[in-house]
């Protein structure tokens, strides 16, 4: 399983966390596709804690936090 933490609008109309097999999905990038998500709406993806990129590999075990554009002044 792999464990996908949504924060900020991204939660909008989805769960908090979802829990996805991993074996259909191989990059965070499917993971993003999966869930309807726009790929300019993720400004920060973290795997295991890690600044990572779309095109990352993920694997079982993982947990991968989506974050929006951060606003404010």
């Amino acid at each position: 399983m792999i464990e996908v933490r949504l924060f900020a609008t991204l939660r909008q109309g989805r769960e908090k966390v979802v829990m996805l097999e991993s074996q259909g999905f191989s990059t965070a990038r499917d993971i993003i596709e999966h869930l309807d998500i726009p790929a300019g709406e993720v400004s920060i993806l973290l795997i295991n804690g890690f600044h990572k990129t779309p095109d990352t590999e993920v694997k079982d075990g993982d947990i991968v936090a989506l974050f929006p554009p951060v606003g404010g002044g």
